[in-house]
């Protein structure tokens, strides 16, 4: 019995040693741990165009993030690729908006500086066409302007105050969350 009692106390010693060390080490790496989650990865493009595009450079991040986990090679079940997720219907039509002169086609876009080009302009035109309101554009760009419009018309306002589609909920979601870690982890620390 004092063997199991003994062997009880060791026990519990280590486990408290273990959880207190490995909270030492959360805290003080974790900012290193949240910049690690959530990374500046393609700085230059990104500064580059929100500048360019009128955009806070932490919400282009947020997008890059929820669309693609930074990774330029990502290709969707949609159809959608690149590091901002942009479909081939999307790409045409911003072309013609953002560049039509130029020779750019929709394989371009596994290039990240072309991807964060069109999604920064992009997202710059559902904010504009929403009033500034992130979670609507936010939602425009998941789920599309046609989409958006008619939930506008059916909720009687300029910005959807309710998103009744689960998978446009959790995007909206998303983008708000990674949105606001961008914010929490770098704004007055490193700035972009």
């Amino acid at each position: 019995m004092v063997i199991n009692g003994i062997k009880k106390f060791f026990i519990s010693v280590a486990v408290f040693l273990t959880t207190t060390y490995i909270m030492y080490l959360y805290s003080s790496n974790s900012q290193n741990f949240q910049q690690i989650s959530h990374p500046l990865k393609y700085r230059e493009y990104v500064e580059q165009y929100s500048r360019e595009f009128g955009i806070d450079p932490y919400l282009l991040y947020a997008f890059i993030k929820t669309e693609s986990s930074f990774e330029p090679e990502a290709l969707s079940s949609a159809g959608a690729i690149g590091l901002t997720q942009i479909t081939e219907e999307t790409f045409s039509w911003l072309k013609l908006k953002l560049c039509p002169k130029e020779d750019i086609v929709f394989e371009d876009l596994y290039n990240p500086e072309v991807s964060i080009r069109f999604g920064a302009y992009y997202i710059s035109r559902c904010l504009e066409r929403y009033n500034g309101s992130i979670d609507t554009a936010a939602a425009a760009y998941h789920s599309g302007w046609g989409t958006v419009d008619k939930l506008l018309s059916q909720q009687g306002g300029e910005v959807l105050t309710e998103f009744p589609y689960a998978q446009m909920s959790n995007y909206v979601y998303k983008i708000n969350k990674a949105y606001q870690s961008y914010q929490e982890i770098y704004q007055n620390k490193e700035g972009v």
